[in-house]
């Protein structure tokens, strides 16, 4: 699954951009989940939420006080995901988040230095046309800046697992996203990601930190290098929920 932020501050056209991107993934046959972040009482902020229903099969939004997919307690970004079968999910709001790339909304270019904070792949505005035509900034209200938008999309969206295991030598998930979208590193940098360990629970892959991934292997190969006809190889095992 892949995911990129759209964030910016109240009536910075989030929702405007996230729908519109939304139909062009679908168009070219994707499948496309939101989760929306709202400050308000989920039964105060309805409005934007229906608005996303009436294109994708997956919506989460989240509030202070509850989460609509039917979870009563508020979750992060990360567990919210673990729900959610999609090729991309956008997402909306969750400024402070530093696992997956961002469109920046903005009203003014002075709030750039607010919301930047390496992850932008791009920002976008509700004026006609580029405050500056030769930069990244786009806008929401052109289909053809719109659809350049969800071509850098595809090319760019990923999602980290925020474990800030250090396994790709940096210090935190977050570094390795800013360097993933500066170009320096890659998705394949992610130990987690592509570890020789894989945990499938449910139909959800969860990824594991390198030693947790070194304990299941060892462990495994330990217990197993024991019994009569055992042969190094791939181990798939299955555990019945009781």
């Amino acid at each position: 699954m892949r995911a990129v932020g759209i964030v910016g501050f109240k009536k910075s056209g989030k929702t405007t951009l996230a729908l519109k991107i939304a139909k062009q993934l679908i168009s070219q046959g994707f499948q496309v989940a939101a989760i929306k972040h709202v400050s308000e009482n989920i039964e105060q902020a309805d409005t934007d939420s229906e608005k996303y229903k009436k294109y994708l099969s997956q919506v989460v939004v989240i509030s202070p006080g509850e989460t609509i997919l039917f979870l009563r307690d508020t979750k992060n970004v990360d567990n919210i995901i673990n729900f959610i079968e999609a090729d991309f999910v956008l997402i909306e709001g969750f400024k402070n988040e530093k696992t997956f790339p961002k469109i920046v909304c903005l009203r003014e270019q002075s709030e750039k230095e607010k919301l930047l904070d390496g992850l932008e792949i791009c920002t976008a505005t509700l004026f006609p046309e580029k405050v500056h035509p030769n930069s990244l900034d786009y806008s929401i209200l052109k289909d053809d800046d719109v659809r350049t938008m969800t071509k850098i999309i595809i090319e760019k969206a990923f999602k980290l697992p925020n474990l800030n295991c250090g396994g790709c030598g940096l210090p935190d998930c977050y570094s390795l996203a800013k360097a993933i979208i500066k170009g320096n590193k890659s998705i394949e940098n992610c130990v987690a990601l592509n570890s020789e360990v894989e945990v499938v629970v449910d139909g959800k892959k969860i990824p594991l930190n390198p030693f947790m991934s070194k304990m299941v292997k060892n462990t495994a190969y330990g217990m197993f290098s024991t019994l009569k006809g055992f042969k190094p190889g791939n181990i798939n095992l299955k555990l019945k929920k009781n």
